[in-house]
C-alpha cells in the first residue's frame, strides 16, 4: 500500500496493484480498476515514485526471508 494525500491535506493509503492509470489534469487523478478515481496532491511521477519503492520493498522483503536457513 502507498500512502498519498488528498487535496483536503487527509492522508490515505491505496493498494497500487489496484491502480489502472494516473494522470495529469492538472490535478493528479488515480483511477482504479474499480472505476473509482481519486485526486491527489502528489504528482504522477511522485506516484510512479511511490509504486516502485513499494514494489521494491516487497521482492527484498522475499528475497531476504528467502535467503535464511531453513530451522
Amino acid at each position: 500500500m502507498i500512502e498519498v494525500t488528498r487535496l483536503n491535506d487527509t492522508k490515505l493509503l491505496i493498494n497500487s496493484d489496484q491502480i489502472e492509470f494516473v494522470e495529469e489534469t492538472p490535478d493528479t487523478v488515480i483511477s482504479f480498476l474499480t472505476g473509482k478515481k481519486i485526486i491527489v496532491k502528489e504528482s504522477r511521477q511522485e506516484i510512479q515514485n511511490l509504486v516502485i519503492l513499494y514494489k521494491k520493498k516487497i521482492l527484498s522483503d522475499c528475497l531476504t526471508i528467502r535467503e535464511q536457513p531453513y530451522s
